[in-house]
């Protein structure tokens, strides 16, 4: 009874959330464009021409916003387990990031490197706290080593954390490998949600 409750709660404050029906009305996959759109606001990390991969890309509206702010002379390179309807500019590949075949295949299709990797992956939820975070950093540190190995010098990642025991440890790796790593929590996040975003610049060479 308390879990259709909770159920229904949800539904309707999806139902009532402005983003969602903005997102509807602009044609945005999801809510979660907003959050892409105001941190690029911010610190203009899409730019016409520009090179960017989209991990945990479903159902896909950070994908769409990249595309956008790209242009047809950009390129977008997206990854998630569950399938994602195709979009205009968008190279779609389906599987698990942790998959080495599916990074290779993601490098093959850059032909270089990118300018920008978006990280919103997040893994199946068990409700146990602990395991989730760890899982959850797992994917960080997964992208962050992409990140060293095909992210121009000058380029940009932007992962989504969660606020936990694992944060102040993913915190300090981005510091060792970036020269410059800010917190940021767009308006579009709900305030119950623990999720926040950071944005680390400018890979540092390994020592």
């Amino acid at each position: 009874m308390a879990r259709g409750k909770s159920s229904n709660q949800w539904l309707q404050r999806h139902v009532r959330d402005p983003h969602v029906r903005k997102a509807q009305e602009q044609g945005y996959r999801s809510r979660a464009a907003y959050k892409l759109l105001e941190i690029d606001a911010r610190d203009r990390l899409l730019r016409p021409g520009g090179t960017v991969v989209d991990l945990g890309a479903a159902p896909g509206s950070w994908s769409q916003v990249a595309a956008q702010k790209v242009g047809p002379t950009g390129r977008v390179v997206a990854v998630d387990l569950l399938d994602m309807v195709p979009l205009p500019g968008v190279r779609f590949f389906r599987g698990s990031f942790l998959d080495p075949g599916i990074q290779e295949s993601i490098r093959q299709e850059l032909g270089g490197t990118a300018d920008l990797v978006l990280s919103d992956m997040m893994p199946n939820v068990s409700g146990i706290a602990s395991a989730d975070q760890a899982r959850a950093a797992e994917l960080v540190l997964a992208a962050m080593e992409f990140c060293r190995e095909s992210l121009k010098p000058d380029g940009a990642f932007l992962v989504k954390v969660f606020q936990g025991e694992e944060f102040a440890a993913i915190h300090a790796e981005l510091k060792h490998t970036f020269a410059a790593v800010q917190t940021r929590k767009p308006a579009a996040s709900r305030e119950e949600s623990r999720e926040t975003y950071l944005l680390a610049r400018r890979l540092k060479s390994r020592s």
